[in-house]
């Protein structure tokens, strides 16, 4: 109830907006090439099941696909008939997850994440970065824009992220999302 009334505010129900607008006004998405490309993986150790197409990584856990990089401590992965994968992985206290992958388009353009936990659907292209969460994207290894939060929500199809506070949160504690978003116009001209 407390986040639906500081949702439902007119300056942040403005705020999101204005940068979902400008998040939308970026029309690269995810690097098509990604879905052929064979998946690497490593770890201390990794159990295979091929007949279920379930994958689990112990220990340093590193997922290369494409461009598509994402570690951890621990991950499981399952392949769906059509050869999606579904990608959970969490890190440590001292070390978080992570998630980076190229962007169809420009030539150096990242989205690069990090959270406790990463969840990625290849077949929605919808990444989940929780557990003190940001979110970057960055041109010629600069970045452009970046988000912080508990929870970070991006789905690559549709150009829409959200980021969410946690469950608990008082409105004393807000605002727990940040959001430093680069004018379209000026990225679009540093090509």
């Amino acid at each position: 109830m407390v986040l639906m009334n500081y949702l439902t505010t007119p300056n942040t129900l403005l705020c999101c907006l204005v940068i979902l607008g400008l998040w939308l006004a970026n029309p690269s998405r995810a690097e098509k090439a990604d879905q052929d490309k064979p998946v690497i993986l490593e770890a201390e150790k990794v159990s295979a099941n091929d007949v279920k197409q379930v994958y689990d990584l112990n220990g340093q856990a590193l997922l290369i696909k494409g461009s598509i990089v994402v570690t951890g401590e621990d991950g499981h992965i399952t392949v769906d008939p059509q050869g999606y994968e579904f990608i959970d992985v969490v890190g440590r206290p001292e070390e978080v997850a992570s998630f980076r992958q190229r962007r169809e388009g420009l030539a150096d353009e990242f989205m690069q994440g990090r959270g406790a936990q990463v969840t990625y659907d290849a077949k929605s292209e919808f990444l989940t970065l929780t557990g003190d969460a940001s979110l970057k994207r960055l041109l010629n290894m600069q970045m452009l824009d970046q988000l912080k939060g508990w929870k970070i929500e991006y789905d690559d199809v549709k150009q829409y992220y959200r980021v969410i506070p946690p469950q608990d949160a008082k409105p004393e504690d807000l605002p727990l999302a940040r959001a430093i978003l680069s004018p379209r116009r000026k990225a679009t001209l540093e090509k």
